[in-house]
């Protein structure tokens, strides 16, 4: 969480919400307050899947702030440079902005699986038209409200919820643009993925630390001033049994 907040700030990000898990804004606001430069920052309480914890997000941003970025920790040594290049096309008059990068891959559709397991190929694309998405996405703030509105009856349930904010623009009908993506955008998935990302922030020396600090004080304690939504995001989820 730390090293991707390091590398939206220096891109030059000047207003940073951090959702989290339940329980966990005191810590996360912890570990933030030590290591980034001063900034306008908000830690607030995410939602059951990742599309209602991004509407909780941008409901805790202020009404001027017209360009987003929406940024997974799971890619935390995401560049600088890679930010600052999705925010510049969005600010050319593109409305959503995703890195990409080509497949290498021969990439297979793939039936539901038989009583063996095995699954049935249905086709095979054509892996110059593919690309692997990447964070950070890119939007005018007008048209992710927007589609965040519409695609509201999906958030609750990770069955039905968008698994990226360019997913819900495309349901709207509105057009998403590919810039290049990095290799260093990789996402930290597996517990080899997370030895490879413990090792290279025990010794990494980047961009992510030439941060300006003459930037304005952290805006905290963790609950902002704006507007609620209106109306909770999604009903709390009852709790497990043990």
């Amino acid at each position: 969480m730390v090293h991707a907040a390091r590398g939206l700030l220096a891109a030059g990000v000047d207003v940073l919400v951090v959702t989290v898990p339940e329980g966990f804004v005191e810590q996360a606001t912890t570990a933030l307050l030590g290591a980034v430069p001063r900034t306008d920052l908000w830690v607030v309480e995410g939602g059951p899947t990742r599309q209602a914890s991004v509407a909780l997000g941008l409901a805790a941003l202020d009404d001027d702030v017209d360009t987003v970025v929406v940024h997974d920790a799971a890619r935390a040594f995401a560049p600088p440079s890679l930010v600052a290049q999705v925010i510049d096309a969005v600010r050319s008059g593109h409305g959503a902005v995703v890195p990409g990068l080509p497949v290498v891959d021969t990439t297979k559709r793939v039936g539901p699986a038989d009583a063996s397991g095995a699954r049935p190929v249905l086709e095979t694309p054509d892996r110059d038209s593919l690309v692997a998405v990447q964070t950070p996405q890119g939007f005018d703030r007008a048209l992710l409200d927007r589609a965040h509105a519409a695609g509201a009856g999906r958030a609750c349930d990770e069955t039905t919820a968008a698994s990226d904010d360019a997913g819900l623009v495309e349901s709207l009908g509105e057009p998403v643009w590919v810039v290049p993506g990095d290799l260093a955008a990789w996402k930290i998935t597996t517990r080899t993925d997370l030895a490879r990302a413990e090792r290279l922030a025990s010794g990494e020396k980047t961009p992510h630390d030439k941060v300006p600090h003459d930037r304005p004080a952290h805006n905290l304690p963790a609950e902002p001033d704006a507007a609620e939504p209106a109306g909770a995001v999604c009903e709390p989820l009852p709790a497990e049994e043990t």
